[in-house]
C-alpha cells in the first residue's frame, strides 16, 4: 500500500498512469475489481473491526464528541453494509463512453457528446471510514484512479480497508496505483495534493470549516467542495401535523452527526400553537436540546422551562449532535428567506398540503436538494439509488448534491466524418 513513504508527487503520478489504463479497461473488468473487493471486505471484517478498535479506543482517550465517534465507528452490520454498497455500484450502468446527446452537422459530420473519466479523483476526509471503499468503488465503476487521504483520526481502519481494496482491484488485473492512500504527513502533505497539477484532476474535501479553509488557502486543481450541512424543516400553515411531527423527529434524530440531519425547524405562525408543543415535546423525548425564539417559548406550555434562547449564531450553525433551533414564521416567503439567508445549500423540507406554497419553496429556496413532505434525511447517493456517493456538493457546478459515477466523469466530443474539410 502506498503511504508517505514514498513522496506524495510519486503517489500521484503513479495514479495518473493507472488512470490512463482505468480509462480504457471495459466495464466487466472494472466491475469484476469491485466484486473482489466487496468479498474481501466480507471476508476481513475482523481485520477491519480490530483496526476501527484501535481507532475508536485512540478517539475516546482523546475526547473525541458523540458525532466524531459515531461517525468513525464501524461495526459488523457496518461493514456488510459497506459490501452491500460496493455490488449496488456494481449494479449501476456504466457511464464511461455513454453518449450524452448527438447531432450531425449539415456537412454530414456526425458529432456526439460521450461520458469520459475525469482521471485522478483525491478525496481528503474525516473521520468515516466507510468513505475508504464508497469512494474507491464510485472511482474505480467510472474509470478513474483515487488518491485517498483520512484522518489521523482513523488513520487504522483507513489503512485496512484501502489496503483490502487496492488488494482486490490488483487481483482482479486493475494497476496497483488505481486505489492509493496517503497518511502521515499533516497539512504538509494536504497542500501538496492540492498542487498536483497535471496528475491531480479533481479534489473533494469531505470535512469541517478547517479543512475548507487549508484547501481554498493552497489548492491549484480544481476542487469540489463536499459542504456543510445547516438544513431545515419548514411546518406550512396546510401541514398534515401527523406528518410534520415524524419528519421533524426523524430530520433531526435519525443520525443527528450527519450533513443531512436537520438543524433548524421552522413553523408558520398559523399552526404553531397546535403543532409546536407536540414537536417540541417529542424532540424532547429523543433527548434534543432545544434553542428557541420567544415566539416559541410562549407556546411551548409546560416545557418552556427547559428551552434555551436561541441566538443569531444558532440560526447559522451545523450542531450535528441532539441540538435544534426553533423559530416561529408567518409566511412561506418569510421561510424561504430565512433559510437561504442561513442554510448552507444542502437540503431543506417543506411539509405542507399546499401546492403553491410547495412550489413557492421548492422554486425559491437555494439547495441542493429539496424536499416536499419527505425528511432531509434521504440526500444520501444510496439512497438516491446512485450506490453510494462521493460526497454532497453545494456547489453549482457540474456536480450537485450526491456526486455519484457520472458526476466522476467529464465528457469529450468526438466527431466523425468521411473526409470533410472546413472552406
Amino acid at each position: 500500500m502506498a503511504t508517505t513513504t514514498v513522496s506524495v508527487a510519486e503517489i500521484c503520478a503513479a495514479a495518473k498512469d493507472a488512470s490512463r489504463v482505468l480509462a480504457r479497461l471495459d466495464s466487466a473488468t472494472r466491475d469484476k475489481a469491485l466484486e473482489a473487493t466487496a468479498a474481501a471486505i466480507e471476508a476481513r471484517a475482523p481485520e477491519i473491526l480490530e483496526a476501527n478498535a484501535r481507532d475508536m479506543e485512540a478517539g475516546t482517550e482523546g475526547g473525541l464528541d458523540a458525532a466524531l465517534l459515531d461517525r468513525l465507528k464501524l461495526t459488523e452490520e457496518r461493514i456488510a453494509g459497506i459490501a452491500r454498497d460496493v455490488r449496488a455500484i456494481v449494479a449501476l450502468p456504466d457511464p464511461v463512453g455513454e453518449t450524452i446527446e448527438g447531432h450531425r452537422l449539415p456537412n454530414g459530420l456526425d458529432v456526439r457528446k460521450v461520458r469520459v473519466p475525469l482521471g485522478v479523483v483525491a478525496v481528503v476526509y474525516e473521520a468515516r471510514p466507510n468513505v475508504t471503499i464508497d469512494c474507491s468503488a464510485l472511482c474505480i465503476k467510472s474509470g478513474n484512479a483515487i488518491v485517498l487521504r483520512g484522518s489521523s483520526m482513523a488513520a487504522h481502519s483507513n489503512a485496512a480497508l484501502a489496503a483490502i481494496a487496492r488488494e482486490a482491484v490488483v487481483s482482479a488485473g486493475l494497476p496497483p496505483a488505481s486505489v492509493s492512500i496517503v497518511a502521515g504527513g499533516g497539512r504538509d502533505e494536504l497542500r501538496e495534493i492540492a498542487t498536483q497539477d497535471g496528475l491531480v484532476d479533481l479534489i473533494i474535501p469531505r470535512g469541517g470549516e478547517g479543512l475548507k479553509a487549508a484547501l481554498k488557502a493552497h489548492a491549484t486543481v480544481p476542487v469540489i467542495y463536499a459542504a456543510s450541512g445547516n438544513c431545515h424543516v419548514y411546518v406550512d400553515e396546510t401541514a398534515d401535523l401527523d406528518d410534520a411531527v415524524a419528519i421533524t423527529v426523524n430530520a433531526k434524530v435519525q443520525r443527528p452527526g450527519v450533513c443531512n440531519a436537520a438543524e433548524t425547524l421552522l413553523v408558520h405562525s398559523a399552526v404553531a400553537p397546535e403543532f409546536l408543543p407536540r414537536a417540541l415535546s417529542a424532540l424532547r423525548e429523543s433527548g434534543v436540546e432545544l434553542r428557541v425564539d420567544g415566539r416559541t417559548r410562549a407556546l411551548a406550555g409546560d416545557l418552556a422551562e427547559s428551552l434555551n434562547e436561541a441566538t443569531e449564531d444558532d440560526w447559522a450553525t451545523e450542531f450535528l449532535a441532539l441540538v435544534m433551533a426553533v423559530r416561529v414564521v408567518d409566511s412561506v416567503e418569510e421561510a424561504i428567506e430565512h433559510v437561504n439567508r442561513y442554510g448552507s445549500g444542502h437540503s431543506e423540507a417543506i411539509v405542507t398540503g399546499s401546492v403553491p406554497s410547495a412550489q413557492a419553496f421548492t422554486t425559491g429556496v437555494d439547495a441542493a436538494c429539496v424536499y416536499v413532505n419527505a425528511s432531509t434525511r434521504f440526500t444520501d447517493g444510496a439512497q438516491f439509488g446512485m450506490g453510494a456517493e462521493i460526497g454532497n456538493s453545494t456547489q453549482k457546478l457540474h456536480a450537485r448534491g450526491p456526486i455519484g459515477i457520472r458526476e466522476l466523469c467529464t465528457f469529450k466530443y468526438v466527431g466523425e466524418g468521411a473526409g470533410q474539410v472546413r472552406s
